[in-house]
């Protein structure tokens, strides 16, 4: 027998022993119709039971996320119950809880018995992709079946509103199920953290206690015999009401905001509802809406990645910018914890320009910096990922503020000490730490948008603030190159083959010096990434995207204008394309 064949045969009882637990009749006729398929032969389902049941989706620090489906290698009510269950495992433990038994039928209330230990509480939140509820409601089941204390946001919801309640509700812990801005078929697990870590995403080691007790709930090997509770509670409208005060409170509108025509569109998302309240006791005009794309719809009808950055993304939004004679547009992607700004654009295809997240975020750590200064605060840090621009530093220094780069994500940004802004090149800021320890593109829009009123007040416009922001700090040019892959093993290709034989020159710029931060450098954890610093002062940094089948390159330049910086950017990306793309053909 082949290897392959041993593995169809693996997978195929696999299969068998996964419908005997599997509680959802879409993904067992799925994997009905397949086992069917397969044993009359058809090679197409063979391979892809091979490909379902040969691998687990893995848990990290990320959580969960990956395409839906039957089987332990796509997101599904089985894998969840069982994510649920070991999450509930780790928190007892953490609480100093021993297992428990619970009592009585499924709809019994947990009870605590002799227990005097903390009983911890979890959140659970999900937004409008399929089965978010359906995952959200077997969570809070599961973590009530398990004796922890279980509360359920009302309805779907933006992910900031769950993670602006773990810290509201002084939760020990909070889920979220959304896949963000990843294909319309994905779904996922982000799972956040009270208590010490104030209600930030979790990050190592806590990730692999977490993993292990998932893993040994997989491996008992029954889902359905996983203890449910029908005692979850359900959070009060006044968690939301709170979020929302909380939010419009960033930036409340200066006169400058009156007449201001700006368009909004929710990526198909869960955004739009808590955004129109939000604007509206901020004292902001109501937005024009991108009627096709406001209402939450988890086919992403409109959109192949509803994903701003995406290209064509953002099309629609443009059309009804140029229909009605906007002065700005703003997206939020699925989720709604990421921000897009356009500004008109003559010399841009459309006339409209999407700012890069750099832009953006440098424009809000400006206003935070300024804030901070305002304030008094002496000790506050604006932080940023590695990756994002170096304009930031500039910023903070100008301020006397601290600055801190650290791995990608904002499981690591917004635990930099004494954060008092964030922000990543994806499309993510943090303008608000007191209140949640995650990106969030609502408040963050809010913020945005009390910029672009308070420039008006003076008669300036959003084109005028970036060109003050390069006279006074410096002419900052980024780029990105983003290679998607149908095979993971092209990243680790090239990745190998950088570290193997890294570039001597990038261009006709000389490397001067290469960072491994696989060894550890400066003192940030152990990552996948090579970052390369070249004779002229460039950086470039290449690493595997960490929730997309994606190879990443950053490119940042200072240039002495804004003309030499361009030139600058040009020649570096020109230069990395051609060497990527030469490695992973």
């Amino acid at each position: 027998m082949s290897i392959a064949e041993g593995a169809v045969e693996g997978a195929v009882a696999a299969a068998r022993a996964w419908l005997a637990q599997d509680p959802d009749p879409e993904t067992r006729a799925e994997l009905e119709g397949l086992l069917a398929a397969t044993d009359e032969g058809d090679a197409d389902a063979a391979a892809d039971l091979a490909d379902r049941f040969g691998a687990r989706l893995a848990f990290g620090t990320a959580g969960l996320r990956g395409e839906l489906g039957a089987g332990p290698n796509r997101m599904n009510r089985v894998l969840v119950a069982q994510a649920a269950a070991g999450f509930a495992a780790f928190l007892r433990e953490r609480a100093g809880l021993g297992e428990y038994d619970a009592p009585g039928t499924d709809a019994d209330a947990p009870e605590g018995g002799s227990e005097t230990a903390h009983v911890p509480t979890v959140v659970v939140g999900y937004d409008g992709r399929r089965n978010s509820r359906v995952f959200a409601e077997d969570s809070a089941q599961i973590f009530a079946g398990a004796g922890l204390r279980a509360i359920l946001l009302p309805r779907l919801l933006p992910t900031p509103v769950l993670a602006f309640a773990v810290r509201h509700l002084g939760a020990d812990a909070g889920v979220m199920v959304t896949a963000s801005h990843n294909p319309p078929n994905d779904n996922g697990y982000k799972v956040y953290l009270g208590g010490a870590d104030e209600g930030a995403q979790i990050v190592a080691p806590v990730d692999a206690e977490i993993a292990a007790h998932i893993d040994r709930v997989a491996a008992e090997g029954d889902a359905a015999a996983i203890p449910r509770s029908l005692a979850f509670e359900t959070a009060p409208e006044s968690v939301v009401e709170a979020y929302v005060a909380a939010t419009a409170a960033v930036a409340p509108a200066s006169a400058g905001a009156e007449g201001l025509r700006w368009v909004y569109t929710a990526m198909h998302g869960v955004g739009w509802e808590t955004v129109q309240r939000i604007v509206d006791r901020a004292g902001y005009p109501a937005p024009i809406t991108v009627d096709a794309q406001r209402d939450p719809d988890g086919a992403f009808p409109t959109v192949a990645f509803p994903n701003p950055e995406e290209p064509g993304a953002m099309d629609l939004a443009f059309a009804t910018a140029r229909e009605h004679g906007a002065d700005l547009v703003i997206a939020n992607d699925p989720d709604a914890d990421r921000l897009a700004v356009a500004v008109p654009d003559e010399a841009a295809e459309g006339g409209w320009r999407r700012l890069t997240g750099n832009q953006i975020g440098l424009l809000l750590g400006w206003r935070a910096a300024r804030l901070a200064a305002e304030s008094g605060v002496a000790d506050g840090t604006l932080a940023c990922s590695l990756v994002s621009s170096p304009g930031l530093q500039t910023v903070a220094e100008h301020f006397g503020l601290r600055s801190a780069a650290t791995l990608t994500g904002f499981k690591w940004i917004s635990r930099a000490p004494g954060i008092v802004f964030g922000f990543e090149e994806a499309l993510g800021y943090l303008v608000n730490p007191e209140t949640v320890r995650d990106k969030d593109g609502i408040s963050a829009a809010v913020a945005f948008l009390g910029m672009v009123s308070d420039a008006r007040t003076e008669g300036r416009g959003i084109r005028d603030l970036l060109n003050e922001f390069d006279e006074t700090f410096g002419f900052f040019a980024s780029d990105q190159i983003s290679v998607r892959v149908d095979d993971l093993s092209v990243i680790g290709r090239v990745m190998t083959a950088l570290r193997a034989d890294p570039p001597a020159r990038i261009g006709e710029v000389e490397v001067s010096r290469v960072d491994d931060l696989l060894t550890g450098v400066d003192d940030l954890p152990p990552g996948d990434v090579l970052r390369y610093w070249l004779a002229d002062g460039s950086r470039v940094i290449v690493r595997p995207s960490g929730t997309e089948p994606k190879l990443k390159v950053y490119l940042d330049v200072r240039g002495d204008s804004a003309d030499d910086a361009a030139a600058r950017i040009h020649a570096v990306t020109g230069a990395m394309r051609t060497l990527v793309d030469a490695l992973s053909a």
